[in-house]
C-alpha cells in the first residue's frame, strides 16, 4: 500500500511530467506535407465539377457518354474524361449561345 509520502512524490513527478509537456508543445511543428492534386473522382465528384446531379452523372456514365472505369467495386471517373465530356458537348453545340 502506497504511503502519503509515496503519493506525493508520485504527483510532484507527474507535475514535472505536465511541465515538460507543456514546454514540448510550443517547439514549432513541421508542415503538413500539401497532397497531389486527384486524378480519379468519384461520379458525384464528376457531376459536380460538371454542374450536374448525381442521377444524371449516373446515367451518363451508365450510357458509356461520361468514360470511367472500376477500382474493386468502386466507380472512378479520370479528371481528363471529365474535360474530354465537356469539350465533346462544347463541339456539339456548335457555338450557339442559348436563347
Amino acid at each position: 500500500m502506497a504511503t502519503a509520502n509515496d503519493i506525493a512524490q508520485l504527483a510532484a513527478s507527474l507535475a514535472q511530467l505536465a511541465e515538460r509537456l507543456a514546454a514540448h508543445d510550443d517547439a514549432p511543428r513541421p508542415a503538413p506535407r500539401p497532397l497531389p492534386p486527384r486524378v480519379l473522382l468519384t461520379v458525384e465528384e464528376a457531376g459536380e465539377r460538371l454542374g450536374i446531379g448525381r442521377t444524371t452523372a449516373y446515367s451518363l456514365v451508365r450510357s458509356g457518354a461520361l468514360e470511367s472505369v472500376r477500382i474493386g467495386r468502386l466507380r472512378r471517373i479520370s479528371v481528363s474524361a471529365i474535360d474530354a465530356f465537356a469539350a465533346r458537348l462544347v463541339a456539339g453545340s456548335g457555338g450557339e449561345a442559348a436563347a
